[in-house]
């Protein structure tokens, strides 16, 4: 979908790579707030922003921790989806 490398959890895609970014999967719910932090912005890759999904720039990954905290996110969310 995104020309990456993307990781599922039950059927649902969670996380992907995109370029040297990481597209994260998170609830529309928390997408505004997620897009105040820094070095994110909204994942759009044809032109039309995805709701849900936050772009993650290489900066904002850069160590373990950072890395690990938006993956937790992402989980944290996908794992409340229905398995497809």
């Amino acid at each position: 979908m995104f020309g990456g490398t993307c990781f599922m959890i039950n059927g649902n895609m969670c996380v992907a790579t995109w370029k040297k970014s990481l597209i994260v999967r998170v609830s529309k719910d928390a997408y505004e707030s997620l897009l105040t932090e820094p070095h994110t912005k909204p994942a759009d890759m044809n032109g039309r922003p995805m709701q849900g999904w936050v772009l993650v720039a290489p900066d904002g990954i850069a160590s373990d921790d950072d890395l690990g905290t938006w993956l937790i996110r992402a989980l944290e969310y996908v794992l409340t989806l229905p398995p497809k």
